[in-house]
C-alpha cells in the first residue's frame, strides 16, 4: 500500500465504489442514529454544565467530521457521557473560553498522535485504569443528574462530589413530585420499549411523549426554555475563541486529559465496531480525523467530542454500510436544529436526566468489577485508587496516579519474570511433554505461541495475528509455556478472543501457563469463557483434546485441509 492510500479517509475508499443500495442503507441508519443522538447530544451539553445547543452543535460538526475524515467505516462521533465531568471541571474552573481553549489544545494534540503513529501508545493505558476511571464517571454523572430528576430546589450545586451529594440530601424535601412523575416515566420508556421493539429509539420516544405530556397538562417542572431561553435556530458563525498565552501551561493538563480520553473512547468505540460489522479501521488516519473535529467544534461554539460506542451500535445495528450514515447522522440533527429549534424550549429536564442515567448504567461497566475484584491485590489497588480519585478528586489526577500505579506494577511483574534454577533430571522429564519438535499438528489444528509477558501494551499483538479468522482451521491453540507473566488487560485480550473464536464456530485451547498466569486464569472467570476442559497442562495433552473435539465435530471438513498450514505459528 502506497503512503498516500495509507492515508486515506475510509469514506473516500467507500465512495469508490459506493451504490444506490449503498445510499439507501446509510440513508435509513443515518436518520436513525441522528434521532437517537438528539436528546443525548442535548444531555450532555447541559451536564457539562454548558448549553443544550452547545451538545448539538458538537454532534453536528464534529460528528460529520470524525465520518468525513476517520479511519473507521462505521464510527460516530460527538459528544460523549465521559467527557462530561472534565468538561463540567474546566467550564467552572476557567469558564467557557477556557474549555474552547482546551479542546482547540487536544484537538492539535490528538491530530499529532494520529501523523507521528502515536495511536498504539492508547494501548498502554492498563485495563484497571480504564475501569476504574470509567466507573468513576459513570457515577458522577449520576450524582449530577439527581436535583433534575427529583426536582430539587437547591439553588448552586457544588462541583466535588461528597459537598453535591450533601446538599441533594440537605434539599431532598424539595422534591417536585410533578418532575420524578415524568423522569420516572421517562426512565421508563427509555429502559422497556427496546424489549418491545428496537427500531424505535426510545429516548426519542420518551422526549417526545413526555415533552407533550407536560405543555398539555402544564406541569410546574423546569424545561430547557425556562433554564436556558430555548435553543437557537441553525449553527451559530465562525468565530475564534480568544487565545491567552498564559492560560496554555494552566490548561495543557487537562488538554492532555482530553486528548488521551478522546483517543482511548474513539479506539475502543473503533474495536468495537469491527468487531459487529467485521471490518478494520485506521488507528492513525482515525486519531487525525478526532483532532481535526476537536479542533473545528469550539470555532462552532462546540466542546470536545470523540467516538460514541452506543451510537456507533446503533449506526451498525440499523443497517449502515459506509461512512455517509455518520455524514447523514450530522446532516439530520442540523435540519432538526433549522426546522424544530423552537420547540426544544419545552422539553423538560428531568426526561434529559432520565436519559443520561440510563447512559451512565450503561458506561460503567459495572460488570467488570467482579473481574477486577478476583484479580491480584495490586490490580485491585490500581482499580480501587483510579475510581477513587476520579471521584473524589478529578479525573486528570485519577488518570495520572493510576498510570504511575500501573507502571510501578509493570516493572514489579516484569521482575517477578526472571528466574535462576538449575536444570535437573526432573526439569528436562518435566518438560517433555511441552516440547513441539516431536508432536504431530493435525490439519485442523493451529498453534499459535505468546513468548514474554502478556500484559498492557503487548495484547494488540493477539489481535494483529489473528486479524482474519477465516484462516484459521477449526481449533487453535495458544501455548503459553513460554508466557512469563499476565495481568487483567492480558486476560481481558484472551477473553475476547475466545469469544471471536466461538462465534465463528472454532474452538480455543489454552496449554502450558505458568504459575503466575495459571493463578490468574483460574481466580478470574475465564473459565465462563473458555471452560475447564480446555485449559491444560501442555501442548501434548491439548492436541489430545483437539483430537477428540475433530472426532465428535468433524472439524470444518476434509476438504479445507489443504487451506491451512500444518506448522506452529
Amino acid at each position: 500500500m502506497s503512503l498516500s492510500e495509507q492515508w486515506l479517509p475510509e469514506s473516500v475508499r467507500c465512495l469508490r465504489v459506493y451504490s444506490r443500495q449503498d445510499f439507501g442503507a446509510d440513508l435509513l441508519a443515518g436518520l436513525t442514529v441522528g434521532l437517537v443522538a438528539l436528546p443525548l447530544a442535548m444531555a450532555f451539553g447541559i451536564a457539562s454544565g454548558v448549553t443544550p445547543q452547545a451538545g448539538l452543535y458538537t454532534a453536528i460538526v464534529a460528528g460529520g467530521l470524525i465520518s468525513a475524515l476517520g479511519g473507521s467505516r462505521m464510527q460516530i462521533g460527538g459528544p460523549t457521557g465521559a467527557f462530561v465531568v472534565i468538561v463540567a471541571g474546566i467550564v467552572a474552573k476557567f469558564g467557557t473560553a477556557g474549555l474552547a481553549l482546551v479542546t482547540l489544545m487536544a484537538g492539535a494534540m490528538l491530530a499529532v498522535m494520529g501523523l507521528t503513529r502515536l495511536g498504539a501508545a492508547v494501548k498502554f493505558i492498563p485495563r484497571p485504569v480504564t475501569i476504574g476511571f470509567t466507573n468513576g464517571i459513570a457515577l458522577l454523572i449520576a450524582s449530577t443528574q439527581i436535583k433534575d430528576f427529583l426536582g430539587l430546589k437547591t439553588g448552586e450545586v457544588p462541583s466535588a462530589f461528597i459537598p453535591r451529594m450533601t446538599v441533594l440530601v440537605r434539599h431532598i424535601g424539595t422534591i417536585n413530585w410533578a418532575a420524578f412523575a415524568v423522569s420516572a416515566a421517562s426512565l421508563a420508556v427509555v429502559i422497556l420499549l427496546p424489549r418491545v421493539t428496537k427500531r424505535i429509539p426510545g429516548s426519542i420516544v420518551a422526549m417526545l411523549g413526555c415533552t407533550v405530556f407536560a405543555a398539555i397538562l402544564g406541569l410546574p417542572i423546569e424545561t430547557i426554555g425556562s433554564k436556558f431561553g430555548g435553543i437557537p435556530t441553525g449553527l451559530p458563525e465562525l468565530s475564534l475563541p480568544e487565545f491567552k498565552l498564559d492560560q496554555v501551561l494552566p490548561l495543557f493538563p487537562s488538554a492532555l486529559t482530553v486528548a488521551l480520553l478522546a483517543a482511548v473512547e474513539s479506539l475502543l468505540s473503533a474495536v468495537v465496531a469491527d468487531s459487529m460489522s467485521g471490518t478494520r479501521h485506521n488507528s492513525n488516519v482515525e486519531l487525525v480525523a478526532q483532532g481535526v473535529a476537536n479542533f473545528a467544534s469550539p470555532l462552532f461554539g462546540g466542546i470536545p467530542a470523540t467516538g460514541a460506542i452506543a451510537r456507533t451500535a446503533t449506526n451498525i445495528r440499523a443497517g449502515a454500510r459506509t461512512p455517509v450514515a455518520g455524514v447523514i447522522h450530522a446532516v439530520t440533527l442540523l435540519m432538526i436544529l433549522v426546522v424544530a429549534a423552537p420547540l426544544a424550549r419545552y422539553v423538560p429536564l428531568a426526561t434529559l436526566s432520565a436519559v443520561l442515567f440510563v447512559v451512565a448504567y450503561n458506561m460503567g461497566e459495572w460488570r467488570e468489577i467482579g473481574t477486577i475484584v478476583r484479580l491480584s491485590k495490586a490490580d485491585i489497588a490500581v482499580w480501587a485508587v483510579t475510581f477513587a480519585l476520579t471521584v473524589l478528586a478529578d479525573l486528570t489526577v485519577a488518570v495520572e496516579v493510576g498510570m504511575i500505579l500501573a507502571a510501578l506494577l509493570y516493572i514489579y511483574r516484569i521482575s517477578q519474570t526472571t528466574t535462576v534454577v538449575p536444570v535437573t533430571e526432573e526439569y528436562i522429564r518435566d518438560g517433555r511433554p511441552h516440547v513441539l519438535q516431536d508432536k504431530q499438528v493435525p490439519w485442523y489444528v493451529v498453534i499459535l505461541r505468546i513468548h514474554g509477558p502478556f500484559l498492557f501494551g503487548t495484547t494488540e499483538k493477539l489481535v494483529e495475528a489473528t486479524t482474519d479468522l477465516s484462516a484459521f482451521p477449526a481449533v487453535v491453540i495458544v501455548r503459553l509455556r513460554n508466557m512469563t507473566a499476565l495481568d487483567a488487560t492480558g486476560l481481558h485480550a484472551l477473553e475476547v478472543f475466545a469469544k471471536r473464536l466461538r462465534k465463528s464456530g472454532r474452538t480455543l485451547l489454552l496449554c502450558g501457563a505458568r504459575d503466575q498466569p495459571a493463578r490468574l486464569l483460574q481466580r478470574a472467570d475465564f473459565m465462563e469463557h473458555i471452560g475447564p476442559e480446555n485449559i491444560l497442562p501442555h501442548v501434548e495433552a491439548a492436541l489430545q483434546r483437539a483430537r477428540e473435539i475433530n472426532a465428535a465435530f468433524g472439524g470444518v471438513g476434509e476438504e479445507m485441509a489443504g487451506d491451512f498450514q500444518h506448522t506452529a505459528l
